[in-house]
């Protein structure tokens, strides 16, 4: 394992030069964001700056995927992974460098995430006489669908380019910028994305009586829908519904005969899912026959992300060597978060340990001030919001830092050219 020293002479390439071009990577990545499977200019502008850095550069992987390989003699592989998708939401932020593809944002990060990796690739590159091993930096399409790693893992990501010792990755949450969270063990939840169809009877405004209202059958189960946590899971279990979406009709004057809606399920262990989904699923057919539903409302799965599990004792080393070189003080264990990642298929498929943590993305006095006004929830915007902007700095540096730190964690160090052949 490299030393604490090692990852302060690799940092020190991390200068004021390297820096103002990871900020303007930053900025038009940003600008330019992608929806998942969809991320070709992000792709190749990927491919083509890891090519410039001396990498073997693979386009393609899991459909849009890109695979960058460093080998620097003998010694572990390491793969450092970072998504690279964005979101249908209209961006709201009003930067100069805000989204220029209308109703696509970079509304969770992934555009620091691949800007971070990218800087680590050049640090390792440019070090080479530091470690010894395989950087297998890994960028990641669709992780929004829960599809992006397990596309690149069918697509025979380890038959082709070797199997990792570890894998590391990081995602910027709305947390203060300069500091690392990670929590070992169960870390993320499980997701499940349900779209249901309820069918009525469309009629005139006029004659509801004429009508089975799917708009009144759909507002029942939102509200019926908000007991399923409240009422029927344990107080110390944890689980989320949420209905992200509905939508019915096409005018004021007009019934409609159908209405669908999209639910979000997070739960942490199989027994709750299974309570949740079949809550959910009870609870759409009652209110649809307490209508007099004339057809079977249609429950179907848009996607799922299984549970992630940071590895405990890759958490430990990981966690030791990053705080080493931003100092013990600036980590955190957030406990186990409600959000969902498709990160630890990497290592589900392999059977090798994962680590995975967050960084800040808020500007520390903002944060502080809210957090001390008690309006942190309304004054900080969160992941997936229209207002996300992850200050530039100390976000970037920060991530470079972590991803770098962890890295050299895992890579071995030189032979020493004085010690005797074997």
């Amino acid at each position: 394992m490299a030393a604490s020293g090692t990852a302060e002479r690799v940092l020190a390439g991390l200068d004021a030069t390297l820096t103002r071009d990871l900020e303007a990577l930053y900025q038009d990545l940003h600008a330019h964001p992608e929806l998942s499977f969809a991320e070709h200019r992000t792709g190749a502008e990927v491919a083509r700056r890891g090519r410039a850095l001396g990498y073997e550069v693979t386009e393609g992987v899991g459909r849009t995927g890109v695979v960058a390989r460093l080998v620097n003699g003998a010694g572990p592989t390491v793969l450092l992974r970072a998504d690279f998708d964005a979101l249908p939401v209209t961006e709201r932020t009003g930067l100069p460098y805000a989204s220029t593809n209308q109703g696509v944002m970079h509304a969770c990060g992934h555009d620091v995430h691949a800007t971070c990796l990218l800087g680590t690739m050049a640090l390792l590159a440019r070090a080479r006489d530091e470690w010894a091993g395989t950087v297998l930096a890994v960028f990641q399409p669709a992780e929004e669908l829960g599809q992006g790693a397990q596309a690149m893992v069918d697509d025979d990501l380890y038959a082709r380019f070797g199997t990792p010792e570890v894998v590391l990755g990081q995602h910027v949450m709305a947390i203060p910028a300069g500091t690392v969270a990670c929590h070992p063990g169960l870390a993320f939840a499980a997701t499940d994305a349900l779209k249901v169809r309820m069918a009525g009877r469309g009629a005139h405004a006029s004659m509801p009586e004429a009508a089975i209202d799917p708009v009144v059958m759909a507002a029942s189960t939102v509200m019926r829908l908000q007991t399923v946590v409240s009422r029927e899971i344990a107080s110390e279990d944890r689980a989320v519904v949420t209905v992200g979406a509905l939508q019915a009709g096409t005018k004021d004057n007009v019934i409609p005969d159908l209405a669908e809606l999209q639910l979000n399920i997070r739960t942490y262990t199989p027994q709750v899912r299974k309570a949740v989904l079949a809550a959910v699923e009870r609870i759409v057919r009652g209110e649809a026959a307490a209508a007099g539903a004339e057809e079977e409302p249609g429950i179907s799965t848009m996607h799922t992300f299984p549970l992630m599990v940071n590895d405990e004792g890759a958490c430990t080393r990981t966690m030791a060597a990053i705080g080493d070189v931003i100092g013990q003080d600036r980590l955190t264990d957030p406990g186990a978060s409600s959000g969902s990642e498709d990160v630890g298929v990497f290592g589900t498929s392999a059977d090798v340990p994962v680590c995975y943590w967050l960084i800040g993305g808020v500007d520390p006095d903002v944060y502080a001030e809210a957090e001390a006004a008690g309006t942190r929830n309304r004054d900080i915007p969160q992941n997936h919001s229209p207002f996300f902007a992850p200050v530039m700095q100390p976000t970037l540096t920060n991530g470079v830092t972590a991803l770098t730190a962890a890295a050299l964690a895992w890579l071995g160090p030189l032979p020493d050219a004085s010690s005797p052949a074997a």
